[in-house]
């Protein structure tokens, strides 16, 4: 079994063909909707390709059991979710620009 621990290893399975017509039947299969927008009842879905531009990524295939750990679910398709960009940075804890909630609302004496 195919090991992903380096980023050397992960860049090889997500340059591969198979991860890649994976992954696409994913987004074909999620209506390449972002499905966490979709449980909180928003609307994420992909860009459209303008032609002589390059197309913007809105949208990832999200591994639910990340291939580091379960080499074993690297293509297996119920182990892959689409997300946009936003919910796949709050799925893996990488969340910028947000400030911390002050703990007292009250006025300053």
């Amino acid at each position: 079994m195919a090991e992903y621990k380096t980023g050397e290893q992960k860049k090889k399975f997500y340059r591969s063909s198979d991860w890649e017509a994976l992954r696409q039947l994913a987004l074909d299969r999620d209506n390449h909707e972002c499905q966490q927008c979709k449980r909180e009842g928003k609307v994420h879905v992909d860009s459209i390709k303008v032609e002589g531009e390059r197309k913007s990524v809105e949208l990832n295939v999200h591994h639910r059991y990340e291939i580091e750990y379960y080499p074993q679910f690297a293509l297996v398709m119920d182990n892959l979710e689409t997300v946009c960009l936003n919910c796949h940075n709050k799925l893996h804890g990488r969340v910028f620009g947000e400030q911390k909630k002050k703990r007292w609302d009250d006025e300053l004496w």
